[in-house]
């Protein structure tokens, strides 16, 4: 049997997920802020470093957020666009097709 929750993520989990894709793409603005500044004050010094560090693992982490969510949001889509053909072909009218079928083939013998 199917299980009757067809969600592939928790939605608390998307929603935490949204969330903290916000703060991860703060922090990424932040510390490009500062390693810019730092390499324009001090080149090649410490601070500036650990900054550009930073920076690249807030970029990492964005980006493997932004790809789960990306993820998530075409499985869903999936599962919708397949949820929607099983619903159409459930409510398609099969005794309207039946009729219309035996009246095309009759011809010029259904008018005698």
């Amino acid at each position: 049997m199917t299980p009757r929750n067809d969600h592939l993520m928790p939605l608390p989990a998307v929603r935490q997920l949204r969330r903290i894709r916000t703060f991860y793409a703060t922090a990424a603005l932040l510390w490009a802020v500062l390693a810019a500044g730092e390499g324009w004050t001090r080149p090649g010094s410490r601070p500036m470093w650990v900054s550009v560090l930073l920076l690249v693992l807030f970029t990492g982490l964005l980006s493997v957020t932004s790809l789960w969510l990306r993820r998530h949001r075409t499985a869903e889509a999936a599962l919708t666009d397949a949820r929607t053909a099983r619903a159409s072909k459930r409510a398609m009218p099969r005794a309207r097709l039946v009729p219309r079928l035996r009246t095309m083939g009759a011809g010029p013998a259904a008018d005698r």
